[in-house]
């Protein structure tokens, strides 16, 4: 069995957070629902970086940019600063310039952040992006003979509203070239809307995915490449920071697979009775969906940063 999570409070409160240099904020479930502010959150994150801790954001959503979150964060009332925002659209432009040093351009699924993000890095885009492809004469029965654009080197799938079969034959047909690099920005498969939930990017990627037989390389959490962003570009210590989010399956482990502490926001996707069933589970991987920590909200830890001054 996992060692328990534990409820962080009182004592315990005011000694983690003296103990870290930087906190790791997931957005949507933690600091925010939609367009409303959770309650204290702000206010904690603006505390925070007053008591000279480093803050950080991280989202999943490939659906807007940098500079849009920027925007939102501060309408919200937390206090930010741009190279503090790392969402997967960011990333997945920082992974195809620094990391494979994309020569060619990419086919893009996805929106027109994502495509934005992708042009401010220089990487050139393929494919209607954000928008509808537009059918070829012919029909499906002819697509496979369609040419297509020897410039690309990468598919990138993403949030895409206007997924269509078309742009999975695309995206497939350039994926049997072994040398064409495959990239998801993440697999989270349901966007916890107010409405109940709609499909997500990783219904998106499963598809491309299958009709490739191709698995594609995930920027977003759980993966650790949003880490490693935050690391090479800031030189933060793991061993003085702490991943703060409302999913197990993507926040909480993607803290366990770069060792860092962790805390659980109730406020999101994931509960209680989730922890305790991984924590009671047999498997190891369940064991990585344990927090170390659990808060009803994250205002809970306004109390733990009284007496705590810059240094």
């Amino acid at each position: 069995m996992a060692t328990g999570s534990v409820r962080l409070a009182g004592p315990l409160c005011s000694q983690v957070l003296a103990s870290v240099d930087a906190l790791l904020f997931d957005c949507d479930g933690v600091l925010w629902k939609g367009e409303c502010p959770i309650p204290g959150a702000a206010d904690l994150v603006n505390r925070l970086q007053e008591s000279g801790k480093r803050v950080f954001f991280l989202t999943n959503n490939s659906s807007k940019g940098r500079g849009l979150y920027v925007e939102k964060l501060r309408r919200l009332g937390f206090q930010t600063r741009p190279d503090h925002v790392f969402g997967t659209a960011t990333c997945a432009a920082l992974y195809l310039r620094q990391e494979t040093q994309l020569c060619g351009s990419v086919y893009l699924v996805g929106s027109a952040a994502l495509r934005g993000e992708l042009l401010g890095h220089g990487i050139a885009c393929s494919g209607a992006g954000a928008g509808p492809e537009p059918n070829p004469v012919g029909g499906p029965a002819h697509w496979a003979a369609e040419p297509l654009d020897p410039a690309v080197a990468a598919v990138l799938v993403g949030f895409d509203e206007h997924f269509s079969y078309l742009k999975l034959c695309r995206a497939s047909r350039y994926l049997r070239d072994p040398a064409c690099l495959f990239l998801a920005t993440n697999t989270d498969t349901l966007l916890p809307l107010e409405a109940g939930g709609v499909p997500g990017t990783g219904c998106l990627v499963k598809a491309v995915e299958a009709a490739s037989n191709r698995t594609a390389y995930v920027i977003g959490k759980p993966n650790d490449f949003m880490f490693k962003c935050i690391v090479k570009e800031h030189g933060i210590d793991p061993d003085r920071t702490i991943m703060v989010g409302d999913r197990l399956d993507t926040d909480i482990l993607m803290g366990s697979n770069c060792g860092l502490r962790t805390i659980l926001a109730l406020t999101g996707v994931s509960s209680l009775e989730e922890i305790r069933a991984n924590q009671e589970s047999d498997s190891p991987e369940c064991h990585k969906l344990v927090p170390t920590y659990y808060v009803n909200s994250v205002a809970d830890l306004l109390p733990g940063l009284e007496g705590q001054i810059s240094t």
